[in-house]
């Protein structure tokens, strides 16, 4: 999975917008949708720790062929992972 966050300091505070992008490599469009599924309520779950960002910000969230075998706490290791990582930088 691959996280791509654009925050923009001089703009009044707002919540982040959160955006996925799911090709078709990574399956057919039920299985698709269920990583889109899934991405959404791990996304829920993680989008506290970017409370802390200053101004306006954008997370784009993008699975890779891997994450339609993915067990759901695999996703959610990754994605809390990518997001550390994004949010610390």
């Amino acid at each position: 999975m691959v996280v791509h966050l654009w925050v923009d300091p001089d703009a009044e505070p707002a919540p982040v917008q959160v955006g996925f992008t799911v090709s078709k490599a990574v399956g057919n469009a039920a299985t698709r949708n269920r990583v889109k599924r899934r991405l959404r309520h791990l996304t829920r779950e993680h989008l506290q720790s970017l409370d802390a960002l200053p101004g306006r910000a954008a997370l784009v969230v993008r699975a890779l062929p891997p994450a339609a075998d993915a067990p759901y706490s695999s996703l959610g290791a990754d994605l809390g992972r990518t997001l550390d990582r994004v949010s610390a930088s």
